[in-house]
């Protein structure tokens, strides 16, 4: 549904976007990650026809979006940061007046709106005008409009900023069940948000694309990757090391820490880790040796994106995030 081909921006002579490729399909949540400054969203206005492309090719559902703006802006619905909308208009109005400029008339427009309202939950704040509104309830109006269509594409820009944890709750399971029909890009700075309902990653730094896979591809490429924390009823950490260095789903065990009557081992995986708890409880039933705990510690995204992004760089004014 979205193609980027080797999309560039440059503001004089100085490159912001540099070669950027990906592709979005039906039913995928894209996270689209990076620091301040790195790029990302001149290439979220790139996407949507907001900034003309210096180079390359983006594509909504086969319309190239500079060469067929309109037909590419009819199949997506966009929630940017900081929704901007009329102050002095009530919310109703407002889904009203975004209805007829997205061509919806008669009962196609008061079925769509019933809807919006009902899905962001705004049956409240109808009569209120949007200056009136807190900041969550103004998203929640950004993101009604974005959705009024009911267009195979979403493009949303920090969709959960201002909400709630409840709202953020809400808004998460919202976008899940909307991902099962549609194409949805989602720019975030906020971790959490990957994990909880994107389906693929990338991240861009310093313009170019550092990393393109899914949210376990990419917690496996923390420094300290996925491992196995165990701690066994023993005195002596070296014989319980050495047992489970055998193993050939092991590359290795190191101490993390000892007590009286128990030593505490990290458990490197070999290769996938999916077979490993098994193979460690196996190996400790075998040998007779009780353990207290076993679990497996995912690699943290917070460390691998430091470790993928070292921009310094600020995007200028007319990029700025």
């Amino acid at each position: 549904m979205i193609e980027a081909s080797n999309v560039k921006k440059n503001f004089g002579a100085r490159t912001v976007v540099g070669g950027v490729s990906f592709s979005v399909g039906k039913g995928e949540v894209l996270g689209f990650l990076g620091p301040n400054g790195a790029g990302k969203s001149t290439t979220m206005r790139m996407i949507t026809g907001f900034l003309p492309l210096s180079a390359g090719k983006i594509t909504i559902g086969g319309y190239d979006i500079e060469e067929n703006p309109v037909e590419a802006k009819q199949l997506f619905g966009y929630l940017p940061e900081n929704a901007p909308a009329y102050q002095d208009m009530t919310v109703a109005g407002f889904l009203d007046f975004s209805a007829s400029i997205r061509r919806l008339s008669g009962k196609k427009k008061a079925d769509a709106i019933a809807r919006a309202v009902k899905l962001c939950h705004l049956e409240g704040v109808l009569h209120q005008t949007i200056d009136t509104l807190s900041k969550g309830y103004h998203h929640r109006v950004g993101f009604a409009q974005a959705i009024l269509h009911d267009p195979p594409v979403l493009i949303l820009d920090e969709p959960t900023d201002g909400l709630d944890p409840n709202q953020k709750h809400e808004m998460r399971e919202l976008i899940r069940e909307m991902s099962k029909t549609k194409a949805i890009i989602v720019s975030t700075h906020i971790l959490e948000e990957v994990e909880a309902i994107c389906t693929r990653v990338i991240i861009i730094d310093r313009g170019k694309l550092v990393f393109n896979g899914t949210p376990r591809e990419l917690q496996e490429k923390a420094p300290q990757g996925s491992r196995l924390r165990v701690t066994v009823c023993a005195s002596d950490d070296a014989p319980v090391r050495a047992m489970l260095e055998k193993l050939p789903q092991v590359r290795k065990a190191e101490l993390l820490g000892k007590q009286e009557k128990s030593v505490s081992l990290a458990v490197y995986p070999a290769g996938a880790e999916k077979d490993l708890a098994s193979a460690v409880k196996k190996a400790l039933d075998e040998h007779k040796w009780e353990f207290c705990e076993l679990y497996l510690e995912r690699g943290r995204l917070d460390e691998v994106f430091r470790s993928l992004t070292t921009s310094d760089a600020v995007e200028g004014k007319e990029g700025a995030a």
